[in-house]
């Protein structure tokens, strides 16, 4: 093992147990407090949606990072296949439904006089289902292209035209890849900035009053902008990656590329779930009860103990 892979490993294995052990604590909090209330808020829902995705993105990870470093020729190939739809299907569903997360914080908690945007705020459910119809979109299109590639693969006849052919789907279907894994960035950095924006006016007003940063609606804007810009950072070291690694598929240095991206993938599924725990107040003090309860166990156990 190299020492690429050997740096990589440790980012990947951190990030797949710290991301699976947070989004899995994530949808168990917001399941039980659904069966005790006996319904979800559309946050919670999407939480929980997010949590889900993102386990299974990253037991997909971990997978092709097995097929890279084992490097075991019929199974590798069988399994990159599985990989890929896999990856497709959970990468999709991760990135969009952080995207619909970034765009609810917008809606419910930036204040603006503009008609349209009130107006987007009094129909968030059905922005929401709007953008996961698009999402839907994108999807179905990036299985598409794929499959007429891969069905061009297998065609036998005129050589020159087949290549020529074969190099416009690719470069289409990469278009599509790069566009889809770009819009969701876009957009969450269209709803940071707006934040930002919509947090300026807020503190100019609240000079006005001679209030300051304990006004509450100044506190809540301050934690969802500080959610967001972790996010979004994280989120640009992630589409950064899969882009990359995208165009470099099937290259000579693909497999280094992709090593890359499982870290950083590893890194910002783990890192961006912990930062929604600590910012959401019923995660965060569910989290708080736990980490208690383990401490009276820890001093119960060293009383006990000889």
């Amino acid at each position: 093992m190299n020492l690429l892979a050997c740096i990589t490993s440790f980012f990947v294995i951190v990030g797949f147990v710290i991301g699976n052990l947070a989004n899995a604590f994530i949808v168990l909090v917001n399941s039980m407090d659904c069966v005790k209330r006996k319904k979800i808020s559309a946050a919670d829902g999407i939480l929980t949606g997010l949590a889900i995705s993102r386990i299974g993105l990253l037991w997909v990870i971990v997978m092709e990072y097995c097929l890279i470093v084992l490097n075991t020729g019929t199974c590798r190939k069988q399994g990159t296949i599985i990989y890929h739809v896999s990856w497709v299907v959970t990468n999709h569903l991760s990135v969009w439904l952080a995207t619909i997360l970034s765009i609810f914080y917008l809606l419910k908690i930036a204040n603006f006089s503009s008609l349209l945007f009130l107006h987007l705020k009094r129909r968030v459910k059905s922005i929401m289902v709007m953008i996961l119809l698009g999402m839907l979109m994108f999807l179905s299109v990036s299985f598409t292209m794929e499959y007429v590639e891969n069905v061009l693969d297998s065609y036998e006849g005129n050589v020159t035209w087949k290549s020529q052919l074969k190099d416009t789907i690719h470069l289409s279907n990469m278009t599509v890849f790069t566009l889809g894994s770009s819009i969701p960035f876009l957009i969450s950095l269209i709803c940071v900035l707006l934040l930002i924006y919509s947090l300026c006016k807020h503190f100019r007003k609240m000079r006005l009053y001679s209030k300051g940063a304990q006004d509450p609606s100044t506190k809540v804007h301050v934690k969802a902008l500080q959610t967001t810009t972790s996010f979004l950072l994280l989120f640009a070291l992630y589409t950064f990656s899969v882009i990359i690694s995208g165009w470099y598929y099937n290259k000579p240095l693909h497999e280094s590329v992709n090593l890359l991206y499982q870290a950083a993938g590893s890194i910002y599924l783990s890192s961006h779930s912990c930062i929604l725990i600590w910012a959401n107040k019923k995660l965060k003090q569910a989290f708080l009860s736990v980490v208690s309860q383990v401490r009276c166990w820890l001093k119960e156990w060293k009383i006990s103990s000889p």
